[in-house]
C-alpha cells in the first residue's frame, strides 16, 4: 500500500511488514512480527494510521508515528482475513475473510476489552470484497465465479444472507450485450442485492474464480482477475457500471455492469493470486504479467473510459511490459500521489518504476 505520505508498506509472507520511502527507495523499517501468519493486506485509513490483515485471524491498526508497537489488535474473524476497507461516511473499518464474512468495526470505540464489531454479511466461498469510492456500493467476488453487488449500502445494517433468494439460485450468465438473468432483490431499499455470472472471453461453457476485485477511482468500472476452474486461462476483465455511469444509456436496467475490455493473461505461477490496481486517474491497469507486469489502456491513446466506451466488448491495448523480477509478479500497485508504481514477485523483491511515455 502508498500512502499519500509517501511511504511505501509491503505485506510480507512470513508475519513482517515492511516500509520503505518510495522516492528514495530507502528502507525505514522491518515490523518483523506484526502479526502470526502471513501478511496479507494492508489499508492506510488516513496519512498516518494503516490496518493490516492476515491469516493469523487478526487485524492490527498501526500509527506511523509509533512504530514500535500495534494502536490495537482486532479479533472476530475464524480463518484467513484476506481485505481492508474503510467506509468513511461511517468511519467504519469492514474486512473480510476466508470464513465467508464481511465483519465491520467501530474502532474509535476501541477500549482495553476490544472493538465494538458486528458481522456484516456472509456468503459461501468468499474470495475479495471491495467498496466503490463513494461507499455507496459492495462488491464481494467468489471462487465459484459470482459477483455480487449490494446497492445503496448502508452498514450499520446487518444482513442475513437466507433473505436473498438469489445466493441459492442457479447460476446464470451475463451476457456481453448487456442481457441478463440476474435479478434485484432485497428485504429494504438499502442493501439490495445483485447476484451476477460474468462473461468471461473464452469461458462461456466453464466455471471460474475470481480472484482478484478492484474498483475504478471514479466509481465507473470493476476490475477483475479471473482463473479457469482448469487452472489453464486467466483474464482481466473491465465492467463498466451502466447506472450513472457518464455518458452512456442504461443498456440492461436489470443488469448494473456490463462487460467492455478484456484481455488474456500469461498464466504463469499458477494456484497464486495475482493483484492488479487501476492508476489514480482511472487511465492506466498495471496487471501482474510474468515474471514482468503490463500497462493497459482503454485505447492506444490512454483515454478516459468514459470518452472511449465501445459499442462491443473491445480488447484491452498493451501499452508497454516491463519484466524485471526473477519470479513470478503477484501484486502491484500505483502511486496515489506521483507518478510511480510497485510491483511485489513471490521471491519477496519489490521494485519501484517511473513510467515514461
Amino acid at each position: 500500500a502508498l500512502a499519500r505520505t509517501s511511504v511505501l508498506t509491503v505485506a510480507c509472507e512470513q508475519t513482517e511488514v515492511l516500509l520503505f520511502d518510495p522516492i528514495s527507495s530507502r528502507h525505514i523499517k522491518t515490523l518483523t512480527e506484526a502479526h502470526e501468519d502471513c501478511v496479507n493486506n494492508i489499508r492506510f485509513l488516513d496519512n498516518r494510521l494503516f490496518a493490516t490483515c492476515s491469516d493469523d485471524t487478526t487485524i492490527a491498526l498501526w500509527d506511523l508515528r509509533k512504530l514500535n508497537s500495534k494502536v490495537c489488535s482486532l479479533h472476530g474473524h475464524a480463518s484467513w482475513v484476506k481485505n481492508i476497507e474503510y467506509d468513511t461516511n461511517t468511519r467504519l473499518l469492514v474486512t473480510s475473510g476466508f470464513d465467508g464474512n464481511v465483519i465491520t468495526w467501530d474502532t474509535n470505540r476501541f477500549t482495553e476489552d476490544g472493538c465494538p464489531h458486528k458481522k456484516f454479511f456472509h456468503t459461501r466461498y468468499l474470495m475479495r470484497m471491495r467498496l466503490t469510492p463513494d461507499c455507496s456500493k459492495m462488491l464481494i467476488s467468489t471462487s465459484s465465479g459470482y459477483l455480487l453487488i449490494l446497492h445503496d449500502l448502508d452498514l450499520t445494517q446487518s444482513l442475513e444472507v437466507g433473505s436473498y433468494r438469489m445466493l441459492r439460485a442457479r447460476r446464470t450468465p451475463l451476457s456481453s450485450d448487456g442481457g441478463t438473468s440476474a435479478s434485484r432483490s432485497g428485504l429494504s431499499p438499502r442493501n439490495s442485492l445483485e447476484v451476477l455470472t460474468p462473461e468471461i472471453p473464452g469461458e462461456r461453457d466453464r466455471g471460474n474464480c475470481i480472484t482478484s476485485l478492484q474498483l475504478h477511482p471514479k466509481g465507473w468500472a470493476t476490475l477483475i482477475r479471473c482463473s479457469s476452474n482448469m487452472d489453464d486461462q486467466e483474464w482481466t476483465c473491465v465492467y463498466e457500471f451502466q447506472e450513472g455511469a457518464p455518458t452512456r444509456l442504461l443498456v440492461s436496467p436489470r443488469c448494473s455492469l456490463r462487460l467492455t475490455h478484456y484481455i488474456e493473461e500469461a498464466n504463469v505461477g499458477r494456484g497464486y493470486i495475482k493483484e492488479l490496481c487501476f492508476s489514480p486517474d482511472g487511465r492506466l491497469i498495471c496487471s501482474p504479467y510474468g515474471y514482468g507486469v503490463r500497462l493497459l489502456a482503454f485505447d492506444e491513446s490512454c483515454a478516459e473510459l468514459a470518452d472511449c466506451l465501445p459499442v462491443q466488448t473491445s480488447c484491452l491495448r498493451e501499452i508497454r511490459s516491463i519484466y524485471s523480477h526473477s519470479d513470478v509478479v503477484l501484486t502491484t500497485k500505483f502511486s496515489p500521489t506521483h507518478c510511480q508504481l510497485a510491483s511485489g514477485c513471490l521471491s519477496g523483491r519489490v521494485a519501484l518504476y517511473q513510467p515514461k511515455f
